[in-house]
């Protein structure tokens, strides 16, 4: 199963409580070991979460630099946790803006954690799905690609920096309130199901996931297909 993340709401969060963005955003990432430790024990395999869209650059200079100072921080300080419970890190979306003190990060990550097998653990950074589908059409137009899908997708695992095949989205969460995808694997939503809470990101916990997981087992999925067919193909 894959479950991906749009974790909103850590500003709000921070507001409420008469505190700066950025303790939002720290809150946020203590959030982030929570919902790691609950997906692994609901069997989940593969969990994404947006971090940092390419329109987050468009925040203050000082807002975006904390964000990816405790990115970083993330990473050197979860990379053990991970290896040891089988966590595998992988870090998507555009790589070339990111500071080389980010990007050691990133690859000890990844190359630490590279034999987990429990979680497949993606965090979308500098990210849009709207980057990535056009960085892979133009791979497609010039090279030698024969315009079949799994070709497609194998061009967009590299275009994200994906270690692992691209798989569709089963159940997309978003938590803050909103209800939109922005700009967020839209290829891969295309049959996903969506559901919303208003809980903002740094309250989201296990209990919260074990809700979406539970509204999600309710729901029927058709693939564009009737019932029946449905049920004939499980």
């Amino acid at each position: 199963m894959h479950v991906a993340i749009i974790m909103d709401g850590n500003g709000r969060w921070a507001a409420r409580r008469g505190l700066p963005r950025t303790a939002g955003h720290a809150q946020g990432a203590k959030a982030v070991r929570r919902i790691v430790e609950a997906a692994a024990r609901a069997g989940i395999e593969t969990l994404t979460l947006y971090a940092f869209s390419c329109d987050n650059w468009g925040r203050p200079a000082g807002e975006v630099a904390a964000l990816l100072r405790l990115l970083r921080r993330y990473l050197l300080g979860e990379t053990r946790y991970c290896a040891e419970n089988r966590v595998r890190v992988n870090v998507i979306g555009r790589r070339d803006r990111l500071s080389p003190d980010l990007l050691r990060a990133i690859e000890f990550s990844e190359r630490t954690t590279a034999k987990g097998s429990r979680l497949h653990l993606r965090i979308a950074v500098d990210y849009s799905a709207r980057h990535s589908i056009l960085q892979t059409a133009r791979r497609a137009l010039s090279g030698d690609a024969s315009g079949e899908e799994m070709e497609f997708l194998r061009l967009m695992d590299e275009v994200n920096h994906s270690t692992l095949a691209t798989e569709g989205v089963d159940l997309l969460i978003r938590t803050g309130g909103e209800k939109r995808l922005s700009d967020f694997l839209l290829w891969e939503c295309a049959y996903a199901e969506l559901y919303f809470t208003d809980c903002l990101w740094p309250d989201f916990d296990a209990n919260g996931l074990d809700q979406a997981l539970h509204d999600y087992a309710g729901r029927q999925r058709r693939f564009g297909r009737l019932p029946d067919a449905v049920d004939a193909a499980l």
